[in-house]
């Protein structure tokens, strides 16, 4: 019973991230690779054949190297922190 509510609850963080980075894909005020690390991650986090935990750390991991990118603007920035901080607390 515990198990089920943890998977609804990580189905409901991914499905947050999910809108974050369909936004930043879609944003034209950010740069292309950004963009397409934003669509990148959200293919991870709609991948069916891994758990949730797989899933986050795939997509933080793909958020991680685009983080450093110095043409980020700031707002994408804090809008893929608050992503990553999301999948943070999805565990297996």
């Amino acid at each position: 019973m515990v198990r089920k509510k943890k998977l609804q609850e990580y189905e409901e963080r991914i499905k947050q991230a999910l809108v974050v980075l369909g936004e930043v894909s879609e944003d034209t005020t950010t740069p292309r690779n950004i963009r397409r690390a934003a669509k990148n991650s959200m293919g991870a986090l709609q991948t069916a054949e891994y758990t949730p935990a797989v899933k986050a750390s795939n997509a933080i991991s793909l958020l991680d190297e685009i983080l450093q990118d110095p043409n980020m603007p700031p707002y994408t920035r804090v809008r893929l922190w608050n992503v990553m901080s999301l999948l943070e607390a999805i565990k297996d």
